[in-house]
């Protein structure tokens, strides 16, 4: 039986739903266009962004779901890779909407990963000064991150996500079942993400995928811890980001991992480790920052570690990279306040502290 779950994201301002259902792509449009305000009006423009992989495999199901619920619908098809996360393909979006004659009262259609999400949503949130945007993950990573709380952005070449808005989608429409075709590579990248959550978050998560013989590959996982990881993955996002939408004090623990995992996927120019990889790294030099400070147990640490691991990823950090290159990277992050690198730092299993109170030892002693 085809498992459902609604997960409501309250926000004051722009309350909205992720949508976990098997086989939720024969039912977008469907989804947008119900009752009797629907999220976009049948009859509007929509464009749909995504890259030629992703296209070939559930474009045509995307587009006749839609079409068939009313909409008229234009395509923009960006090269796949966080290497093309920059101005340039945002540009050919906007070019997109500029010949499709795009109104304010039309919406973008992310169809793919972190990458075609955030773009989308940059490019939503500038176009006409905002038009609305839905989120339909295609990789794990999207599903349970990117997709939800309305981050959006690109890359400038000094440093990842520098250039963005907060933007919050209309809709997330998450279907399973397209992980099946998801390279087992890129299934290990979201799983980083998952991990991240049961540490900061949701200890009841990190036991769950503790206690499963494996998390490397899709096929291993069943439908039931799947549908688990998803719901209580997006469950975690979506109360955090109700609670500081954007960035004020609490959602900044969703950077666990990411502020020496940024650090890594800048120095190798987003080349030979992606960004699943290197938040894992992250989370584990992390842990051994919050370990030697006393913010929890060694033997939390290497419970972290171990978990890391039985997913597939890797824990070290490249031997190419120079530790004082990642020092130097960290100082222009967009998490400095201050001239301090700001750290989350785990506090036990489900929960987590923000601290600026890191000396550049005990980061060098971590890497």
């Amino acid at each position: 039986m085809p498992m459902k779950s609604v997960i409501p994201v309250p926000l004051p301002h722009q309350p909205y739903e992720v949508v976990v259902a098997s086989d939720g792509l024969d039912h977008l449009g469907a989804w947008l266009a119900a009752g009797d305000s629907p999220l976009v009006k049948p009859g509007q423009k929509l464009l749909l962004v995504s890259n030629p992989a992703i296209f070939k495999q559930y474009g045509d199901r995307t587009l006749n779901s839609l079409t068939q619920a009313g909409y008229t619908v234009e395509t923009c098809l960006l090269p796949a890779g966080e290497r093309y996360k920059t101005l340039s393909s945002i540009q050919k979006i906007y070019d997109a909407a500029l010949g499709f004659h795009l109104e304010r009262k039309s919406a973008m259609v992310a169809l793919g990963g972190g990458v075609v999400g955030d773009m989308t949503g940059f490019a939503a949130a500038t176009w006409l000064r905002g038009v609305s945007v839905v989120q339909v993950p295609t990789s794990l990573l999207a599903m349970v991150d990117a997709s939800i709380g309305g981050k959006t952005g690109v890359n400038h070449p000094q440093g990842k996500n520098l250039i963005g808005a907060f933007h919050q989608p209309r809709l997330v429409m998450i279907d399973p079942l397209v992980l099946k075709t998801l390279p087992t590579r890129e299934f290990r990248a979201g799983m980083a993400e998952v991990i991240k959550y049961g540490v900061i978050w949701d200890r009841d998560l990190f036991e769950a995928l503790e206690a499963a013989p494996r998390l490397d590959q899709y096929r291993y996982l069943g439908d039931d811890l799947l549908h688990t990881i998803l719901t209580r993955s997006c469950q975690a996002k979506a109360e955090v980001v109700s609670q500081d939408e954007k960035e004020a004090g609490l959602r900044a623990i969703l950077n666990y991992g990411h502020t020496l995992g940024h650090a890594v996927e800048s120095l190798m120019q987003y080349r030979g480790v992606n960004h699943g990889e290197a938040v894992a790294i992250g989370m584990v030099a992390a842990g051994k920052i919050a370990t030697a400070l006393g913010y929890w147990t060694e033997t939390e640490a290497t419970r972290q570690r171990s978990l890391i691991e039985k997913a597939g990823l890797p824990t070290e950090i490249p031997s190419q990279l120079a530790a004082d290159d990642m020092l130097t990277l960290l100082q222009g992050d967009k998490k400095v306040e201050d001239g301090q690198v700001r750290f989350v730092m785990p506090q036990g299993l489900g929960a987590a502290v923000v601290t600026g109170n890191i000396t550049r030892e005990q980061i060098l002693a971590a890497l």
